[in-house]
């Protein structure tokens, strides 16, 4: 009978005939009561059988196991390529922050060998360091600032959106991990002297031992020490203003946020002070003043009027520029895209004013309308952060001073295009110090500090060569017989042609690879050279871009992973609104 049939049917079985049996069984038993057998039930069976009915079933369920087993493999193998993936990711991690953390043992200087002594601490300074290979000079660094500091990073630490560590990596970790062992004074380089390639430094920290002032010789040197705040000789700037480029200028500015917020909520203070203490001016329309001003309106819309509501009418942002735009290194679609951004943002952007006073309480500005008249008028403010400009250091005039070629640059060392400062020999600088037709950027200031990695190596390499070519000259003149000449002779062709190749470094050429910006509620800008072209884009995937790119441009992983914590911090917590 039907239903016996079924019943005795085995099910242990996986295969795809058991499958096919059991659709055949549900099939059957459907068909066939338990109560009753039909007399037409033996006919039912048979044709469930028949020789098309079984191959088609089988066809179907064999699929059906190949499908699911397909399934199954593809989510097996792609787990286990993760898991591989991050145990993979974990051991480099790992690996990594072991080798930051045991530097290996350094070989001693070598007397015989040039001195170079490399001012400063920023930029074009630690890419020379990161690339120079220090066994073939003895280097001594010089700089009151004893650690490399990412500076595109700075105007989320004013906000706490980064702290200000995070974006520090002490000089001594850098030196470390050089082969040959590489001399550090932090001191300020107070006069340098060319004629008697000397460089006077003096110890300006608060414990000072018997020594505070002495000179160190060189035999070539690097000028990296950067450049100062420009006031453009406007009164009350450099009293009033709070500046945005060291790590204390971000401190002071975060105190001052927070200062103006709890003032202005101390009571029975009047509503015309309250505005005054809540309006917050952002002089410099370039990136660090744009990004400062979307990291300050983040601030407020994201914490600041969660835990003090009673500022939400009163605070206000303004940006104020001199020129005709904001971001003028950007192109025309970009500044649009960032002022339509700032509008929605309620940013208000000032162009065409120039600061001609400063006082404790206001600014007394220059507007000029569109029909070209000009309004003096006066901004009251409770923060004013000065981005812009950049000036001359004392100790870079000095030195200007004592060298006749320089008598007619202004701005900087005038240098060449090896970087030599010009009217010197064995004396370059780098970064903001120097004038090589280019932006003072940090990119830049990066690409020349590794030109001169690379000139330096080759210079070391050239003098090495030249010695073993006058030792091998001596020893051919002195050979006893024909063989051995032509064997040395030999020895130097391939020594000439070796020389040949290292003395072929050209000149510094820059290479720019875009602009980024930061530009507040998620957003940023990017002007990318992409090919032969340049490639623009603004948005919040263009800001995801922007925190990968900056990521990756941190100077190490320690560095790296202290920036994700804390914006993972940001995040979750929110930003600190303490004072401290």
């Amino acid at each position: 009978m039907a239903t016996k049939l079924a019943l005795r049917l085995p099910r242990s079985s996986n295969t795809p005939i058991q499958a096919f049996v059991n659709a055949t069984n549900r099939r059957t038993l459907s068909t066939a009561p338990f109560c009753k057998v039909r007399p037409y039930a033996r006919d039912t069976t048979k044709s469930a059988f028949s020789k098309p009915a079984f191959q088609s079933a089988f066809r179907r369920s064999y699929a059906e196991q190949i499908s699911k087993r397909r399934g199954r493999g593809f989510f097996r193998w792609t787990w286990r390529l993760t898991y591989l993936s991050a145990l993979g990711g974990i051991g480099w991690l790992s690996y990594t922050i072991y080798s930051l953390r045991t530097p290996q043992e350094q070989a001693e200087p070598d007397p015989s060998k040039k001195t170079l002594v490399i001012l400063g601490t920023g930029w074009g300074a630690v890419s020379l360091l990161k690339k120079l290979d220090t066994e073939n000079y003895n280097v001594i660094v010089i700089s009151p600032r004893n650690f490399f500091l990412f500076t595109p990073l700075l105007p989320s630490c004013t906000t706490g959106t980064v702290e200000h560590r995070s974006i520090m990596e002490p000089i001594r970790n850098i030196l470390r991990h050089k082969k040959t062992t590489v001399t550090y004074y932090e001191a300020d380089a107070t006069k340098i002297d060319y004629d008697k390639k000397v460089v006077c430094i003096n110890d300006d920290s608060e414990i000072k031992g018997d020594t505070s002032s002495t000179e160190v010789p060189f035999d070539m040197l690097v000028v990296g020490v950067g450049a100062e705040n420009a006031t453009f000789g406007i009164p009350g700037v450099k009293e009033h203003s709070c500046f945005l480029k060291e790590v204390g200028d971000a401190q002071q500015i975060r105190k001052r946020i927070m200062d103006c917020v709890e003032t202005a909520s101390f009571k029975d203070q009047s509503d015309a002070e309250r505005k005054r203490l809540l309006h917050m001016v952002v002089v410099g329309g370039g990136p660090t003043g744009v990004e400062f001003a979307g990291e300050l309106q983040d601030f407020f819309e994201q914490d600041l009027k969660k835990w003090v509501p009673d500022i939400v009418e009163n605070f206000k942002v303004t940006l104020v520029e001199a020129l005709p735009n904001v971001l003028p290194m950007f192109s025309k679609q970009l500044i649009d895209y960032t002022e339509s951004t700032f509008k929605e943002e309620k940013i208000t952007i000032r162009t065409k004013t120039m600061v001609k006073k400063v006082t404790d309480k206001y600014i007394e500005a220059e507007s000029t309308a569109p029909d070209g008249t000009k309004t003096l008028e006066t901004l009251p403010y409770g923060l004013l952060v000065w981005a812009t400009g950049n000036a001359v250091r004392p100790v870079v005039k000095d030195l200007m001073s004592q060298i006749p070629a320089q008598k007619d640059s202004r701005r900087g060392l005038a240098v060449n295009e090896y970087l030599v400062v010009n009217g010197t020999e064995n004396v370059w600088a780098v970064g903001d110090c120097a004038i090589a037709n280019y932006a003072p950027t940090a990119q830049v200031a990066s690409q020349e500090g590794a030109f001169l990695a690379r000139l330096f190596n080759s210079l070391a390499k050239t003098d090495d060569i030249n010695q073993e070519l006058a030792q091998l000259s001596e020893a051919q003149s002195k050979a006893k017989d024909s063989e051995e000449r032509t064997e040395i002779f030999a020895m130097i062709k391939a020594l000439q042609k070796q020389l040949r190749r290292v003395k072929q470094i050209g000149p510094f050429e820059y290479s720019h690879q875009g602009s980024l910006a930061y530009i507040g509620s998620e957003r940023a800008v990017a002007d990318v050279s992409w090919l032969s072209g340049n490639f623009a884009s603004g948005g919040t995937l263009t800001y995801l871009f922007w925190r990968s790119a900056y990521l990756s441009m941190c100077f190490s992983t320690r560095n790296r992973v202290l920036v994700i914590v804390d914006w993972l911090k940001a995040k979750m917590f929110g930003r600190d609104v303490s004072r401290e």
